[in-house]
């Protein structure tokens, strides 16, 4: 049977400074820009709370099943690190840790988006058929795609 935990991630290389990849990640308002599940639902229903960014910040979203239903805070923001906390509630239930790390390299900036996160029973039983890598692993890239096309045309 498969791991009771579950770690992805993906990573990019950006031609643009840390400091203008972090603004795009630690400000909710951006992910519209960039996020790989924004388009899922057109009628998304988002809510902001908390900080306008940073530590605090809040989004929350509800869409049609494609989009589903979570929430989103950011717990750690540092220069070289956003870390976020992840909870979905539809279509599954999952409580989930994502990190972006951004390193300084000589042409720009190496990004990478990690998610880890428990796998209960039924998620495990269902890894013999997808897996979490398989399920999330495009979006990241498509996700990192995104934000690379947006940081480097800002």
């Amino acid at each position: 049977m498969a791991a009771k935990t579950f770690h992805i991630t993906r990573e990019t290389t950006i031609s643009a400074p840390p400091e203008r990849i972090h603004a795009l990640i630690d400000d909710f308002h951006e992910w519209q820009a960039w996020s790989p599940w924004e388009g899922l639902d057109p009628a998304m229903d988002r809510t902001y709370a908390g900080a306008d960014s940073g530590v605090g910040a809040v989004y929350a979203w509800k869409g049609n099943s494609k989009a589903g239903e979570g929430r989103m805070e950011i717990l750690e923001s540092e220069p070289y690190h956003v870390g976020v906390d992840l909870l979905f509630a539809a279509p599954m239930k999952a409580h989930n840790r994502v990190d972006f790390t951004l390193t300084p390299i000589t042409d720009g900036t190496r990004v990478e988006w990690a998610m880890t996160g428990p796998q209960n029973l039924v998620m495990r039983l269902m890894s013999a058929f997808w897996s979490m890598e398989k399920l999330v692993g495009p979006d990241f890239e498509k996700g990192l795609a995104q934000l690379k096309r947006t940081a480097e045309s800002a």
